[in-house]
């Protein structure tokens, strides 16, 4: 009896639904993985659906996000591989330093406890959500002006536009206050056990021109595992944003990951 499929787990940042997914999905089955993209607590089963209701979306905070993942984890027979966007990337992280994944691809992470760079466009890039201190509590959802800044800048024009109008739902305003306060906080939930030298592989993707997430950031980010003896692994797109997980450039992101997957016997 053949063992069963090492199952991998997507998980989605700020702005983008799970079934943004959906290709990744596709073609890690197809190489011979259990993949799956749950979305977060509170999203809606559709991009329509999560425009519909942002009360739903609204409020839920790391925490939120990472108690609802290892619930899901819970319920597989194996640890899986988790592959996070943005966001996504650093709930795969806290996960991974948990202990409850064999391995994780983090591609453009959000800014963990510990990482002190705070470059001006990763500023304008929060802007629709920072501008008002309220929005904490609400789902914030982006114009698309905003998204091309913020995703689209790297790519053409009418791309961003397809991307907006296919992909962006609201997005809850709490975890962004949430990783601005880390770097005051002791008990911050962007805190990531870094130092675990037990955990499994992890490979930190940056785009080299993403507004969202910088370079520098995903860099600093590396630094924070300098004292963990586990693998971390760390691989640069010169020219891509923060669209790179969607955009007609994606199989390039999915295929590096499945070859460092390979490489590292899983």
């Amino acid at each position: 009896m053949s063992a069963p499929a090492i199952p991998v787990i997507f998980l989605h940042g700020l702005w983008l639904h799970a079934t943004s997914w959906s290709s990744w999905v596709e073609l890690f089955t197809t190489a011979g993985y259990d993949a799956t993209a749950p979305g977060w607590p509170g999203d809606g089963e559709t991009v329509e659906l999560s425009r519909k209701a942002p009360e739903s979306i609204a409020d839920h905070g790391i925490d939120d996000v990472v108690a609802h993942h290892a619930k899901i984890i819970d319920a597989l027979p194996v640890k899986p591989i988790l592959i996070g966007h943005s966001f996504g990337g650093m709930i795969a992280e806290k996960l991974l330093g948990q202990d409850l994944a064999r391995a994780a691809i983090a591609i453009d992470a959000a800014q963990i406890k510990g990482v002190l760079p705070l470059p001006l466009s990763a500023l304008r890039s929060t802007l629709p959500v920072f501008k008002n201190p309220a929005n904490k509590h609400r789902a914030v959802s982006l114009t698309l002006e905003q998204f091309t800044y913020a995703f689209g800048n790297a790519i053409p024009a009418q791309e961003a536009a397809e991307l907006y109008e296919r992909w962006t739902i609201p997005a809850p305003g709490r975890p962004l206050f949430e990783a601005a306060a880390a770097n005051f906080s002791p008990h911050s939930p962007a805190k990531v056990n870094t130092g675990n030298n037990d955990r499994g592989p992890l490979l930190l993707i940056a785009g080299g021109r993403d507004h969202t997430v910088p370079e520098t950031v995903t860099k600093a980010t590396l630094k924070q595992y300098r004292d963990s003896a586990a693998i971390t692994d760390f691989q640069e797109f010169p020219d891509r944003g923060h669209s790179l997980t969607i955009d007609h450039g994606w199989r390039e992101v999915a295929d590096t990951c499945l070859a460092w997957l390979a490489r590292n016997g899983l």
